[in-house]
């Protein structure tokens, strides 16, 4: 199995992406901490899987939360191998003038914050040693752009960019970085990109995708399988597209 005696952490793991990274990579042999604001949800999902995944409530925003799962993820899994920064969220479809401070602050505070706060927490403990590996998962969003989604597009170039820098600074101790760059997905934000789900809307978005459809949890979980596994050991900076043709 690709991952065999590794730990992992997901954050924003309860659902969607997320919850496909948990169920790929216990299938691969790794213990998965489920880390969510959504504390219920992570222990559905942590009793589904079985003995190796363990529910843990976060607030990827705040770093006093980003700890406390620190010190529970040591207790349940002990030295954490792999952080797969996966918490997103959204602004509805609107002008990037007309955004709120509110929704602006949340975006770059769940989407950029977190990367830092994460970073803060676990690098030191992989720097001692020597290995780790980091995954953040980012979009498509912040390669080519849609309109009307400004400031969730910035968050996610932002996150490219500090995969790239961060790769950069910690390959001197061993810990690669990489990035996944999915197009839109079946996942609870899809409805919030489209700003509504109807059978035209979908259309519009699947019409500029070559390969024909939506990404699914399972295509992102194989990619973050390969990438956190030690099959990927020179491959660190990457942001990855897996976007059926989306960014060409």
């Amino acid at each position: 199995m690709r991952l065999a005696g590794k730990t992992a952490i997901v954050t924003g793991g309860s659902s969607g992406f997320g919850a496909g990274i948990a169920r790929k990579f216990i299938a691969e042999g790794a213990q998965v901490v489920i880390a969510d604001i959504n504390s219920t949800a992570a222990e559905s999902l942590s009793d589904e899987l079985g003995a190796a995944a363990f529910a843990a409530h976060v607030d990827v925003a705040d770093l006093g939360s980003v700890k406390a799962l620190a010190h529970q993820a040591e207790k349940d899994v002990g030295a954490v191998d792999i952080v797969i920064n996966n918490a997103g969220v959204t602004h509805l479809p609107t002008p990037l003038d007309e955004v709120s401070e509110e929704d602006f602050d949340r975006v770059f505070s769940v989407n950029c914050k977190s990367v830092y706060l994460t970073a803060k927490t676990f690098v030191p403990a992989m720097k001692m040693r020597g290995s780790g590996v980091i995954l953040n998962i980012a979009s498509t969003a912040g390669v080519s752009p849609r309109p009307n989604l400004n400031w969730y597009n910035s968050s996610k170039g932002w996150m490219n960019t500090a995969t790239k820098t961060m790769a950069v600074e910690l390959a001197p101790f061993g810990i690669r970085v990489n990035a996944i760059n999915p197009v839109a997905g079946e996942t609870p934000l899809l409805a919030s990109f489209m700003g509504e789900d109807t059978p035209e809307v979908r259309a519009k978005f699947l019409s500029t995708i070559p390969l024909g459809r939506f990404s699914t949890p399972e295509d992102i979980a194989n990619s973050a399988s390969y990438l956190c596994s030690d099959e990927a050991s020179m491959v660190t900076g990457v942001c990855m597209e897996v976007d059926g043709g989306r960014c060409i």
